[in-house]
């Protein structure tokens, strides 16, 4: 047992539930001058746990302690005057100020009221030199950066000041080979510092060369905390898993026939690399894959919202190439994209059901260029019985309708359309388990219409219960396609790390 002194921060029997729980009696110490690795699947409760720490979310059970004290910040801000910071995925700069601003913003040096450009630089110059950025002008706007530049300001500024926890939530997921050994000699600096280090990421290699411990989280519980050497990665995926997929659920009957979507040596960049697929009508066709493995850009290839590098997408069988330069071509091929971000690209909130529904179907429900009413709400009234959406009418304005509805509106729209071709990213994100059952059962018979439906899930299990095959994506390339009756879970997510194996420095 580590004396009580060299713990800096410590939760007990922490926990956090939204509709469901996703956090269950956490306990945990974070040791100064130590690098505890983070490990668990997508969804397994590691942000969620590192962002109670950070001040970011309150836990709704449980305590914590910091130097011996009690421990709630009410803010981000809060935990960071004491010294608890994290470095998120999501990026968290103003893009129109510079890096300079970015990195002292809410601590502007000033004089007479004035902000002091001169000391802004040098501050700034200092703390860039910190994580390499040394030929950047602190001036410049961080807008101009590159995703990778942008990542080390947001490293730099959490550098600044006194720190006693870091939190570091995939930091290396958008930076060069040369930014991650910058990145790991800070790491290595901050703790012969006594830095406490929470380190979240799904190359294992990396866990390897920088952790001490390692903490694993399965389905929102703690798992285990023991020394990272006793693990090796194939022991690590083993405990991230955990157990076999113990539901079930009958699709029903189904005919599964020919290819009629043709992904082939598709690519983007780095993101997307040569993937190859086909999808027969009838089939549920799963993509899985990490944070940062290419999924959501994939989808986005298919549907013309991004231009390809590489490869065709071609439709029917025989196959027949198909040039989608828009989202508005993929759609008169027939191909439909239900966004992860139903909220920000899939629904207007503010909006009735029979608008949102409408939105994507103005030809079936106008004349001359004037929309029918009567045609608009039969065509509402339709997709609200066959999709089963609880709501108080067709009127009803969408922000007020649970997740899972809202979902359901989004999928309204597009099979309004008859679409053949039907790409799902994160169909069940953010609602409860009821309502994805009920996704599954319209998914399902989507399926038995003869149409080819791909999902994507950052959920493995979900992907098991209701597709035919699974593609497995990591670092923008395809690792393998597993058959439903010869995958085991234990091969899919060792897949998934397949392209983060060997990338520590």
């Amino acid at each position: 047992m580590p004396a009580t002194e060299d713990i800096v921060l410590s939760v007990s029997a922490v926990g956090k539930a939204y509709a469901q729980p996703v956090l269950s009696n956490i306990d945990l110490a974070l040791r100064r001058g130590e690098v505890l690795a983070l490990a668990g699947e997508n969804g397994a409760g590691k942000s969620t746990l590192s962002r109670i720490i950070a001040g970011l979310e309150p836990p709704t059970a449980g305590r914590m302690q910091f130097n011996g004290k009690p421990y709630l910040p009410g803010s981000r801000a809060a935990a960071e005057r004491l010294g608890v910071r994290m470095v998120m995925q999501e990026l968290n700069l103003l893009p129109t100020l510079s890096v300079a601003e970015n990195l002292f913003l809410g601590n502007l040096p000033s004089r007479a009221g004035w902000i002091d450009r001169k000391r802004l630089r040098v501050l700034a110059r200092a703390a860039m030199a910190q994580v390499g950025l040394e030929a950047v002008d602190p001036d410049t706007r961080v807008s101009e950066l590159g995703i990778g530049h942008q990542q080390m300001v947001e490293i730099a500024r959490s550098l600044i000041g006194d720190c006693h926890v870091l939190i570091l939530d995939e930091p290396t997921a958008m930076l060069t080979a040369r930014e991650v050994t910058l990145l790991f000699a800070q790491i290595e600096r901050l703790q012969r510092q006594g830095v406490a280090i929470v380190y979240i990421s799904h190359r294992l290699e990396e866990l390897r060369h920088l952790a001490q411990r390692v903490a694993v989280l399965r389905d929102g519980q703690l798992i285990c905390v023991e020394p990272m050497q006793r693990y090796s990665s194939e022991q690590l995926v083993s405990l991230m898993v955990g157990r076999a997929l113990g539901e079930a659920i009958d699709l029903g009957e189904r005919r599964i026939g020919e290819p009629i979507l043709t992904v082939d040596g598709l690519g983007r960049g780095e993101m997307v690399s040569d993937v190859s697929f086909e999808v027969r009508s009838g089939e549920l066709f799963g993509l899985y894959g990490l944070v940062g493995a290419g999924r959501t850009e994939l989808l986005r290839l298919i549907f013309g919202a991004d231009s390809a590098d590489q490869g065709r997408v071609a439709l029917g069988n025989p196959p027949r190439s198909v040039h989608l330069a828009s989202p508005a071509e993929a759609v008169r091929e027939g191909i439909a994209l239900i966004s992860e971000d139903r909220k920000g690209e899939g629904l207007l909130l503010s909006q009735s059901i029979t608008a949102n529904i409408a939105l994507g179907n103005l030809s079936a429900v106008s004349r001359a260029g004037v929309v029918d009413r009567d045609a608009e709400q039969a065509l509402a009234r339709r997709q609200i019985e066959a999709m089963q959406i609880r709501c108080t009418g067709a009127d009803q304005v969408v922000s007020e309708l649970s997740g899972g509805n809202q979902q359901k509106v989004v999928m309204a729209r597009w099979l309004a359309r008859d679409c053949s071709v039907l790409l799902f990213d994160e169909p069940t994100r953010g609602i409860d388990v009821g309502a994805k059952f009920d996704i599954y059962g319209l998914l399902a018979e989507l399926a038995r219409q003869g149409r080819a439906l791909v999902v994507v899930s950052s959920d493995l299990r979900e992907l098991m219960l209701i597709c035919d095959r699974i593609g497995v994506l990591s670092r923008g390339r395809l690792i393998d396609t597993f058959e439903r009756d010869t995958w085991r879970q234990d091969q899919l997510l060792a897949a998934a790390f397949a392209g983060y194996q060997g990338s520590a420095a």
